[in-house]
Order: structure tokens, then sequence, then C-alpha cells
């Protein structure tokens, strides 16, 4: 029997549950999704954990195979490649339309959240590193008064730790980068530039990690065949 404290509809549990250990990879890459284990392991039936399961599905971190069942989706390089690209797409646009309804509170709230991701930089903790970033975006795109559009960047934030736990983790030098670019962005939002000014520079922001990422991962691939 779990020991969580989760709430909500039993699906919303199961759902929570489920995406919680695909996050943390305690369910990692490829692992089979029981319905009967994880309805017992709930203390529910199988009816809710279906449900939350083909939510997943929806969202990519689970995919199904016939005769097989559900696993957990495997790390594809192109895929998170095509995760970010998105999100840099949603999430920039996500920002651009919460910029005229973020106060003054709220930005010190950002700022505050980047300090600390800042002085992390000195004893870097890439897991920790990554839900700070997460925090701090949260906090510029949340109030999105487009719910399509918002829907679209969780969905993409859901899909993106279902694939890669923390990019940071792989490209640490990236870190100190991305937090230099999160001050430029609030000082366009607390200046009041132009929309599309912030909608660039939170997509390039996203997309120059992804950069990061791509370049490193040749570099190893360039190593490794050089080695063999």
């Amino acid at each position: 029997m779990m020991t969580d404290v989760l709430v909500g509809s039993k699906s919303e549990q199961a759902y929570a549950w489920i995406r919680a250990r695909i996050a943390s990879h305690a369910f990692g890459p490829g692992y089979r999704l029981v319905l009967g284990t994880i309805a017992d392991e709930l203390g529910m039936s199988v009816v809710p954990v279906r449900e939350a399961i083909r939510r997943l599905e929806a969202e990519g971190l689970v995919t199904f195979e016939r005769n097989v069942g559900a696993r957990v989706s495997l790390v594809d390089a192109s895929e998170y490649a095509h995760t970010m690209q998105t999100l840099g797409l949603v999430e920039g646009a996500a920002t651009a339309l919460s910029a005229p309804l973020l106060d003054d509170e709220a930005l010190e709230r950002a700022v505050e959240v980047n300090d600390r991701m800042t002085r992390l930089l000195g004893n870097f903790d890439a897991h920790r590193f990554t839900e700070l970033n997460r925090q701090f975006h949260s906090v510029l795109f949340e109030p999105c008064p487009n719910p399509h559009i918002l829907d679209l960047v969780h969905r993409g934030w859901a899909r993106l730790s279902g694939i890669r736990e923390s990019t940071f983790a792989f490209v640490p030098g990236r870190a100190g980068h991305s937090v230099e670019e999160h001050l430029q962005i609030l000082d366009l939002i607390r200046t009041g530039a132009d929309p599309l000014e912030i909608e660039l520079a939170a997509r390039n922001h996203r997309w120059r990690t992804l950069d990061a990422f791509l370049a490193a991962r040749h570099a190893d691939d360039t190593a490794e065949r050089e080695r063999s």
C-alpha cells in the first residue's frame, strides 16, 4: 500500500503517483506499467489507473505496445530535441502573454528563485538547479490568459521530465549562461518591452539549452568513434 499523501479523484491520484515515479526515474525508460500491480499499490481498481495511463500516453510519457501493454517511453535524442523546440515556441508565447500581468511581487519572486540558482553554481546540484529552473519559468508563464497555450506548456514540461531528468546534468556549463539570460528576460518584462521581443528572448533561451545539449552529444559521439 502506498505511503504518499495524494489528493483529488482516484484517476488524478494515480496520474500524480505514476508521473512522479517517471520523473524521478524510479520507473525508468522501458519500464512496464502493470495496471493490476499499480492498482494494488494504490488501493484502487484498475479503471482510474487505466485513465491515468491514457493521460500519460497523451503527454508522450507512456507508450502502448501490442502484446506488451503500457511502458514508460524510451529516451530518444531526437524526441528530446523536438520537445525542446516545441516548448520553446509555446513557452515563449505564454511568457509574452503573461508579461503585462506580472506585478512587482511576481518579478521579485522570480529574481529570488534565480538568485538561489546562482548560489548553486559554486556547488552544483543539477537536480536542484532543474527544479528551481522550473519554478522560475512557472512564475513567468503561469499567468498566461490563453488556457490552450498554457496547457501546451504544461504538456511540454511533463514530456521533458519523462525524457530527461536534467539537461544541466549533461551540460553543467550551460547553467551559468541560463541564470544570466533569466535576468535579461526579467529586464525586458520589467521595462515593458515589445511582446515579440519578450517572446523571442524566452524562446531563444530554451533553444540555447537545446543547442548546448546537441553540441555536447555530438562531441561525445565523436570521441566515442575516435576511441573505437
